[in-house]
């Protein structure tokens, strides 16, 4: 049997210490690998286009063009590259503003390098919603207000693809979904794909930042049952 193909990842980092540090972690994992680096959001989006990784590491402040810029256009790129958010910050309105823009999760830099490595792999696997435990954090303490078009755009969901979303706000895989709803696995993808057309989002973290604009999670909730539309609650693990 082939070795598995490593996920191909492009760091965009301004600093070169940091960037030389990310590289050592993930170049020492025999999934992961650097294919490339970029000093700043513009270099980063030529990269992107020109390289076609499977991931991009992305700062979020940083010259010439800013990571919130630099993820809007690398995330609309043909077959667009997943990209994690990289910040000093633990409290900060950009990297908000970047998952806004497309990415798929949020990550402290300082970080434990088993953490990182956890995020990146999560990500990849696009099953896990809130890979870095930051995002939950962050989501909870910069969620925005109520978005009445947010509410207009949940209200065309079916009940059953309301739970869904709920869940995935709570931050449950698909697996955990798929207990505690009593559904099949490809059930719950297939009501995945369905939201996510019906929200008109990119992704499953823009379908959880809909959530909380449209006032199905308030900041602060933890991970809780999922109460059916019904009112019926899912059996317990």
């Amino acid at each position: 049997m082939s070795a598995r193909v490593p996920v191909r990842v492009l760091l965009v980092e301004d600093h070169a210490l940091i960037r030389a540090g990310l590289r050592m972690v993930i170049d020492s994992q025999p999934d992961l690998t650097v294919v490339g680096e970029a000093a700043d959001g513009a270099e980063g989006v030529a990269q992107a286009e020109r390289l076609r990784p499977d991931l991009v590491v992305m700062d979020v402040r940083m010259p010439v063009l800013d990571g919130v810029a630099a993820t809007r256009l690398v995330t609309a790129l043909p077959n667009p590259p997943r990209v994690v958010v990289l910040t000093t910050y633990d409290l900060d309105e950009n990297a908000l503003a970047a998952i806004r823009a497309g990415a798929d999760a949020f990550l402290l830099k300082d970080a434990a390098p088993e953490e990182l490595l956890g995020a990146l792999r999560s990500v990849c696997a696009g099953d896990a919603v809130l890979a870095a435990s930051t995002t939950r954090r962050l989501l909870d303490r910069l969620a925005p207000g109520y978005d009445p078009v947010a509410a207009r755009a949940v209200e065309g969901l079916t009940g059953r693809e309301r739970d869904v979303l709920v869940a995935l706000a709570r931050g449950w895989s698909n697996a955990e979904v798929a207990e505690h709803l009593v559904l099949a696995e490809g059930t719950v993808k297939t009501h995945v794909s369905h939201l996510l057309a019906k929200l008109r989002v990119r992704d499953r973290v823009q379908a959880v930042v809909t959530a909380y604009e449209a006032g199905l999670v308030r900041p602060g909730e933890v991970r809780a049952q999922v109460r059916s539309a019904s009112g019926s609650a899912p059996p317990s693990r």
